[in-house]
């Protein structure tokens, strides 16, 4: 096994970084990387973005919302998080396997003193609270085993940037399961910050493999390519969010001049049907008002755009655009 250093903190080009080695490095005995994100909140490659974040906290606080490749749940990364990926040869593997591929990063824990165990499927644990969790992917041969280590995150983040109101989206995304979390550092006898942690894991990894700390050096051709993936695909709106499964959203909100009640159908990110009600005075056909909305991103920016020039309240009546947008988005 050999370690690909990576310095960034982008979560775009890291998931990019990734990625490329998993499906285009030769694989010989497989490679480890460790790295760190910023604030970002990673989907799951079948998770429906909107459904899974609290967008007005996510923007607020420039927080990133990036889709990787792999299954699972939503997860929270920040500067006090460590990713870990595992990438080798799949072998006779017939299906996701966790227990094997993690065994190198438990032990690694072990030896650090931390009273870890694999809970469930996919989660390690102190505790009962979990601070990891795993994902897989298994394609061509190869199989990419990847996951989180809460070291020092800001867990009150953490919570706010998920902390989702599912009750007015329907759709067939993978829906995140909610855990109690803990962070890693309160149980970790000598005080170290999350570098000298990260430094610790790798070497503990590679002694459990019973070998020397081997790097292998990316190419300038092989780093541009990662770059390519970035502007194509990991920093492309479409990626992140138009990738989303479909799905309905249903708002309602009442004010003084009367109540609003918003039905969208959104496909591809994009809003595929708008049907609106209340009883509110408006003068003009609220159909036109409707068919305005088709094929528009759903994204609160993208609406706000679109509605700029708009005559809202030929429509609405005493509605105003601003509080006809609260009824469009969980604000």
């Amino acid at each position: 096994m050999k370690y690909i250093e990576n310095h960034s903190t982008d979560p775009r080009y890291n998931l990019a970084f990734e990625e490329y080695v998993f499906k285009n490095l030769e694989l010989e005995d497989g490679y480890v990387l460790l790295w760190r994100n910023e604030p970002s909140i990673i989907i799951g490659k079948n998770q429906n973005s909107v459904e899974e974040i609290n967008m007005e906290f996510v923007k607020e606080n420039n927080v990133h919302v990036v889709r990787r490749i792999t299954g699972g749940g939503a997860v929270y990364h920040d500067l006090g998080n460590l990713n870990f990926s595992f990438i080798t040869k799949a072998g006779d593997i017939g299906e996701i396997d966790f227990k094997t591929y993690t065994i190198p990063v438990l032990r690694a824990l072990e030896k650090l003193g931390i009273p870890c165990e694999l809970s469930g499927r996919n989660d390690i644990t102190i505790d009962g609270k979990k601070f990891s969790g795993i994902a897989q992917s298994v394609i061509k041969g190869r199989v990419l085993n990847h996951g989180t280590l809460l070291f020092n995150s800001q867990l009150d983040v953490l919570s706010n940037a998920l902390n989702v109101k599912r009750d007015k989206i329907e759709s067939k995304g993978v829906k995140s399961v909610a855990s109690r979390v803990t962070n890693i550092k309160p149980y970790v006898k000598e005080d170290i910050d999350v570098l000298e942690f990260r430094d610790l894991i790798l070497k503990n990894i590679f002694e459990y493999e019973n070998k020397p700390i081997e790097k292998y050096e990316l190419t300038e051709e092989d780093k541009k390519a990662i770059q390519q993936m970035v502007d194509e695909r990991y920093g492309t709106w479409e990626w992140n969010f138009g990738r989303s499964p479909e799905f309905n959203y249903k708002g309602y909100k009442r004010f003084a001049g009367g109540g609003v009640e918003v039905r969208l159908h959104v496909e591809n990110g994009l809003i595929d049907n708008c049907k609106i009600y209340g009883d509110f005075f408006g003068t003009g056909d609220i159909g036109v008002l409707e068919e305005h909305f088709k094929g528009v991103r759903y994204d609160e920016e993208s609406v706000k755009e679109m509605l700029k020039d708009f005559p809202v309240g030929k429509y609405l009546g005493r509605i105003s655009e601003e509080e006809f947008l609260m009824c469009l988005f969980d604000n």
